[in-house]
């Protein structure tokens, strides 16, 4: 990995990657295997900041508001506060690390057809960064707790979505040392990936001459001095730009580029190259609500390992010793938060929607979202709205979205496993469709 200022001013690549996180990770990774690959990252490295990697740091740069820290703070409309990263590994190097694979109707959604693929990648992931659980006194207690309140079966560990209560992974190892999804890039050629760090896109760019629908050739990104670089498709008939900057980045650069609602376009002064009403559409988080438990002696500190799944879809999880974001003194009934924990609930499928639109014409800037929060948010590229089933940006060539933004649902108790997942299947579906046509011409 590099820092963007010493990239060249002009590159040329296979396929451009932008976003560093839970699904470009897989992503690059696995089409490095065969062709040039840039992925781009807008923050830096987990490596060597303890605040990510220590679980006993967790949450700390929550309330940073400086401009490297590696969650970047927003407060929607309706005065909610909420994060998305802004560091290499993404999602997986700031959150709660509780790791379960999707549900059924998951699988549905994200229009993923090969069994075979799906487990084979979601044991890929697997391999290099989930751990089973070492569980503390309070862990065991809730597992207890939630069966004896009728969250039945006791279904003991289990990457598996699975209704009753399970003990599921975490990608927090014995030590209580984080794996990110940068740990992935072991599986990189790293002839074949250049990731550079502190680049940030600016735009898409798409040739629109003498073409009945726009066609992406390459993106503008600004490294950390503010000077500006471009990266260009090399021209083959398959290259693509691979948009998996999340559910807030990736929408926020589609509009930058022209690609969008055209009434958003024309208030920042955008040429709209396609009006696309429907991106930015179809925002959706979980809600969440809890109590916190306070305990007569000091507990160990833990996240989420314990989580019991409703016969309703409603998911039960708690965690010890922590200060939750956004919680305030009273939440903690007078005591501190080191002499208990919390025991909250999350809401699956949602009725409530948002929209995520455009505040200024800086990619640096969080846009505008109104949707309530448990940091799960997702949708504004939905599937069969705005991508098609392989991933594809209907009406535009060349590009597609795969990330949180194309789900209609957050899958399981937590999305990272099944984003990790998406990225290695779609990396591997992409990567064999390409290397099937290229052995077609001989």
């Amino acid at each position: 990995m590099y820092e963007a200022i010493k990239a060249p001013k002009i590159s040329f690549y296979d396929y451009i990657v932008i976003g560093g996180g839970t699904s470009g990770i897989p992503i690059a990774t696995t089409l490095s295997k065969k062709y040039s690959v840039l992925l781009l990252e807008r923050g830096a490295s987990p490596y060597g900041n303890p605040n990510i990697t220590d679980i006993a740091n967790f949450g700390s740069y929550f309330s940073d508001n400086s401009p490297n820290t590696p969650s970047q703070q927003f407060v929607s409309v309706d005065g909610v506060v909420n994060v998305r990263a802004r560091v290499l590994g993404g999602g997986t190097s700031i959150n709660g690390g509780f790791y379960s694979r999707g549900e059924g109707r998951f699988i549905k959604e994200a229009k993923l057809v090969d069994e075979r693929l799906i487990k084979k990648s979601y044991r890929w992931v697997e391999k290099v960064m989930v751990f089973k659980p070492v569980l503390t006194k309070w862990n065991l207690a809730l597992k207890v707790a939630l069966v004896d309140a009728g969250v039945t079966p006791e279904n003991g560990f289990t990457y598996d979505h699975v209704i009753g209560t399970k003990v599921g992974g975490t990608i927090f190892d014995q030590n209580g040392t984080r794996h990110t999804a940068a740990d992935l890039l072991r599986y990189a050629n790293p002839k074949g990936l250049c990731l550079l760090l502190h680049a940030t896109a600016q735009k898409i760019l798409f040739k629109t001459k003498g073409r009945s629908r726009p066609m992406a050739y390459g993106v503008v990104y600004e490294d950390a001095l503010g000077r500006k670089h471009r990266a260009y498709l090399k021209g083959g008939k398959m290259d693509e730009i691979i948009l998996s900057a999340g559910a807030l980045g990736s929408l926020q650069l589609l509009m930058l580029s022209g690609v969008g609602p055209k009434d958003q376009l024309h208030m920042h002064n955008i040429k709209t190259l396609l009006h696309h009403p429907l991106i930015g559409q179809g925002m959706v988080d979980n809600p969440i609500n809890g109590i916190f438990i306070p305990s007569p002696m000091p507990v160990a500190k833990s996240l989420v390992n314990i989580v019991g799944i409703t016969q309703s879809g409603n998911y039960i999880e708690g965690v010890e010793g922590l200060n939750m974001i956004g919680a305030k003194p009273s939440d903690y009934q007078g005591y501190s938060y080191k002499m208990g924990g919390f025991i909250f609930g999350k809401i699956n499928y949602p009725k409530s929607k948002g929209e995520l639109k455009l505040k200024n014409r800086n990619p640096a800037e969080n846009p505008y979202d109104n949707v309530w929060t448990t940091f799960h948010y997702h949708g504004g590229c939905q599937m069969e709205k705005v991508v098609d089933g392989e991933y594809k940006i209907l009406g535009v060539d060349a590009v597609r979205v795969i990330d949180g933004s194309t789900l209609t649902n957050s899958p399981g108790t937590n999305p990272q496993a099944s984003l990790l997942m998406l990225g290695r299947y779609m990396g591997i579906t992409i990567l064999n469709k390409r290397l099937a046509n290229d052995k077609s011409k001989f």
